[in-house]
Formats: structure tokens, C-alpha cells, sequence
């Protein structure tokens, strides 16, 4: 049966494109553990070494041991490796580069290139990857460049491989920095957070790459469409929504505390709180620590944190259209229409399924396991419990810090549930849009008669 067949395919793929990222952090692991990869030459344990790997291949940050202090030059390359392999995807790398060299794919080969970038046709998958390589590479060499010219000033030669370091790990949303030393471990991006360059480059590559690769697809194909299509109208203008009421929100929350915008000028005020918009989304970068900030604005991360970035990209989330799906969809009942209706245009029914099934499993996820982990854990509150659970799933790598006060299931649950933001989201997302969808029409059920509200 057709049907059949590709339904097998499918669970192929998207079998294939789960198993490269758990290659990629076994391998990590394998490499981090070599006494060479960390600073003080010694081996590294192979659950702080697995720990470190799977949160640097589903770029999350939520880490065991600070980045800049801990690991050599080589452990942190192998670290950005990692980051920048599941940033882009192993299958999408491996497609590019075979198209590059020219090499003929087999039709299985195309359609596990179509799956891993999550696209619904064959005709552009080596146009889009190539896309997504050179829209990465380029976005990546432009920020490391804007940023050399605030760090090798302050930090000389090095500058220049912080600069490289920070720009991959910003468009990749991942959120690890290396700017911590053996005297102040973790301390993040506190030391820049008056510094003008990385307050304006990062949030920007956080953007860039949290945007979607089919919006810059979509961008550089416009001199031949000459227009644009929903998915980038609808993505770009809440973007800039999201941004702008996230900056409002920290600003107000946040004037007059004083471990967090309180002491600084209002331009400084300005940037740092447009700084924590944007990563606040999907990055995990800090200026200022995470526990220091109000419990309102812990409340306003959770939402951005949940709705993440947009479909196709280097963040994670339910992703904004996911979101917007859904609140659409309650307006639209308000108002008594049977449809969804977003800016004049209807949306299937089985994508509005899709969006509130993908929203109803992230959410009991982020509740069971908070449960588990405030239970297991006697000095980790509830509150905290949250929002860690939340950062690790939308794999957005922000931190209370509790990470030191959990138990070994604990911290494997959150590293399970990395994965599972980074990896097992695709895997619902190829579930339900690579399959034929089964038609009912001509099945007749007997009616349920239910009451709700």
C-alpha cells in the first residue's frame, strides 16, 4: 500500500535525523572526557562530560561546569562544534556539503535532506540548504567582525576568538559564553553589560537567527516572487512585537533594582533590557543573573521562553506561530466562527490540531517535571523547579542556578528533556506534516455529545 510506505519512510527520517544528534553528543562526550579537554589536564567524568555535550548539541547552555574556566581551548572547540552542528542540523550539513562536491542523492537521501530542514517539498531542498549554510556562515563572520572591534581592544589576541566564539553561539541560540574564570565561574555576560557593541550585536545574531531559515529563504528569493509569504509577514511583525513588549516589560520591572538595571543610565537601562528581550526567547544569555531578577519578570521569561522563535530556526519554543495559532484560535471562538482566521487568511483545521497538541505536550511536560523535580530535590522551590524545567525544554539555557543542588535523575531529566526540546520537537513536527494525513470523510462515527466550559 502507498500509504504505507510512506508513512515507513517517514518514521525513517525523522529516526535518522534524532539518531545523528545523539551521534553527535556521544561523540562530544567521548572527546570531552580526554584529559586534554580541560584546563587542568586531568578526565574529565563522563556524566559532567555528557551533561556538557548534550546541552551544547541541542543548544541549550544550561551547563555543570563553567565553559571559559573549566575546559581547555580544545574541549571549548569541540564544544562550538557541537553547538554549531545542532544549531544547523548533522543530516543538513552532511547534504550540503555533498551537494557541494556535486554528488548525486539518492531519492531517500533528498527526502532525509527535506525532513531535516522540515521541508514539505524535494524540488528546493538543495537551493534552501545551501540557503541556510550561507545565510549561518555569513551572519556568523559579520558578528564575530562587529564584535572584534569592542573585544580586541579589551582583550588583545584573544579578543579576536571570543568575538568568533560568541558570534556562532549567538545565531545558534546557544547560549554558552566564555567569559568565566576560576575566581568568577558562570559569570556570564555581566562584564559587557556597558559595553555598547554587545548589547546591539548579539540580541541582533540572536534575532537573525532565531527568525527561520525559510524567512531568509523567503528574503532572498523576493527579487524573482517580488513578495513575501505569510508565514515571513506573520513571523517578521511578531518578532518585532515580541521584542519590543519584552524590552517594555524588563524596563519597567526591573528600573529600580538595584542587582539588576538599578545604578544605570536610562540608555544603558534601554539596551540591556533589549538585550534581555531577545534572549529571553530562545539564547540563554545574561547580563545580569537570572536569579537577581523580580518574580514578575521571571513570570514574563516563562511566556517568551515557552513561545519561543520561529519554525525552521536555531531557537527553540513551541515557536511563535505555534503560539499565535492559538490565541487566534480562542479570538476566533469568542467571536463564534467555526475557523481560524489570521490577517484574512484561514488556517487548516489539522494545523490548528497541530498547534494546540504540540502547546498541550509541552505544557504537561514542563508540569510533571517540575513536580518531579521539586519533589526530589528538597532545596529547590517549586518557582524554580518551573523554570528551569521550562529553559531546558524550549532549550533556551537560561538559569536559576540550581543545577548544583539537584540529584543525578534530576540533572538527567533536564539534559533528557534538551533533547527532547532540540530533537523531539522536530520529530512532532515531522509526525504530523510529513504523513498523509488520513481523510474521515467518508467514515461515518456515531455522534459524542459532550458539554464544555
Amino acid at each position: 500500500m502507498p500509504y504505507v510506505k510512506h508513512k515507513q519512510k517517514s518514521i525513517n527520517s525523522t529516526a535518522v535525523i534524532s539518531l545523528s544528534f545523539l551521534g553527535v553528543i556521544l561523540l562530544g562526550t567521548l572527546l570531552l572526557t580526554l584529559p586534554f579537554s580541560s584546563a587542568s589536564g586531568s578526565f574529565t567524568n563522563p556524566l559532567t562530560a555528557f551533561f556538557t555535550s548534550v546541552s551544547a548539541t541541542c543548544v541549550t547552555g544550561i551547563v555543570t561546569v563553567d565553559t571559559g574556566s573549566y575546559w581547555s581551548t580544545f574541549g571549548q572547540i569541540v564544544i562550538l562544534i557541537m553547538i554549531q552542528t545542532g544549531g544547523l542540523g548533522l543530516v543538513t550539513l552532511v547534504s550540503f556539503f555533498n551537494f557541494m562536491l556535486g554528488k548525486k542523492m539518492e531519492l531517500s537521501s533528498v527526502h532525509l535532506a527535506s525532513a531535516s530542514i522540515n521541508s514539505s517539498g524535494l524540488g528546493n531542498v538543495k537551493s534552501i540548504i545551501r540557503v541556510i549554510v550561507g545565510v549561518s556562515l555569513s551572519c556568523e563572520l559579520i558578528g564575530a567582525l562587529l564584535l572584534m572591534t569592542s573585544y580586541v581592544p579589551k582583550f588583545g589576541l584573544k579578543g579576536v576568538y571570543i568575538s568568533i566564539y560568541l558570534s556562532i553561539t549567538s545565531f545558534c541560540n546557544a547560549g554558552f559564553d566564555i567569559m568565566g574564570t576560576v575566581a568568577e565561574p558562570f559569570s556570564g555576560l555581566s562584564s559587557l553589560s556597558n559595553d555598547p557593541v554587545t548589547l546591539i550585536v548579539i540580541p541582533l545574531l540572536v534575532i537573525a537567527g532565531g527568525q527561520g531559515f525559510f524567512v531568509w529563504y523567503d528574503l532572498i528569493q523576493y527579487r524573482n516572487r517580488k513578495r513575501f509569504s505569510f508565514q515571513t509577514k506573520l513571523v517578521t511583525v511578531c518578532s518585532l512585537i515580541f521584542v519590543l513588549t519584552g524590552m517594555l516589560s524588563v524596563l519597567v520591572l526591573e528600573w529600580n533594582n538595584p542587582e539588576t538595571l538599578g545604578g544605570k543610565s536610562f540608555v544603558y537601562k534601554l539596551a540591556n533590557s533589549f538585550f534581555c528581550s531577545t534572549t529571553f526567547r530562545s539564547s540563554g544569555f545574561n547580563t545580569f543573573g537570572t536569579a537577581d531578577m523580580t518574580p514578575l519578570t521571571k513570570i514574563i521569561s516563562l511566556i517568551y521562553m515557552i513561545i519561543g522563535a520561529a519554525p525552521g530556526s536555531t531557537g527553540g519554543g513551541i515557536k511563535i506561530t505555534t503560539f499565535v495559532i492559538a490565541v487566534m484560535t480562542v479570538v476566533c471562538v469568542m467571536r463564534n466562527r467555526q475557523d481560524t482566521i489570521i490577517a484574512g487568511r484561514k488556517i487548516k483545521k489539522s494545523v490548528v490540531y497541530e498547534a494546540f497538541s504540540i502547546m498541550f505536550i509541552l505544557i504537561t511536560l514542563i508540569i510533571l517535571c517540575s513536580l518531579f523535580i521539586s519533589f526530589a530535590n528538597e532545596n529547590v522551590s517549586a518557582a524554580d523547579a518551573v523554570f528551569e524545567v521550562t529553559s531546558a525544554l524550549t532549550t533556551t539555557g537560561l538559569s536559576t542556578g540550581i543545577l548544583s543542588e539537584c540529584g543525578l535523575f534530576s540533572k538527567v531529566l533536564l539534559h533528557l528533556l534538551m533533547f527532547i526540546g532540540r530533537v523531539g520537537s522536530v520529530s512532532l513536527a515531522l509526525s504530523f506534516t510529513s504523513r498523509d494525513i488520513r481523510d474521515d470523510r467518508n467514515e461515518i462515527y456515531p455522534e459524542g455529545k459532550l458539554m464544555v466550559g
